[in-house]
């Protein structure tokens, strides 16, 4: 029986090239989730603040809400940048493993 060894070549800097490219794309995707939680949280405070009321669940619930509205308006270009992030490491996997 005849069994072909596959060899990963990765230098350092394509290994550090992936990484860096994988985290900024995770950062970039989760960036309307995370913007839309804070400024609902950050204004919800103020009203607490503002209004005396000191109950900490209050803000659940809008917070909730707001990461669905902003899933819902930025679902295509999450899935469109998770895509082409996607594309990338496929071209160029003949790049990142040589026989």
């Amino acid at each position: 029986m005849i069994t072909e060894r596959l060899v990963i070549n990765l230098n350092e800097n394509q290994v550090i090239e992936i990484l860096t490219q994988s985290l900024y794309t995770v950062i970039k995707v989760s960036a309307p989730m995370l913007i839309a939680s804070l400024v609902i949280g950050l204004i919800l405070s103020i009203l607490q603040t503002i209004t005396s009321i000191q109950e900490q669940t209050l803000t659940f619930v809008p917070k909730l809400l707001g990461v669905f509205l902003s899933i819902m308006l930025f679902g295509l270009w999450i899935m469109r940048t998770i895509v082409e992030f996607t594309e990338y490491l496929f071209t160029n996997f003949s790049t990142f493993i040589n026989g």
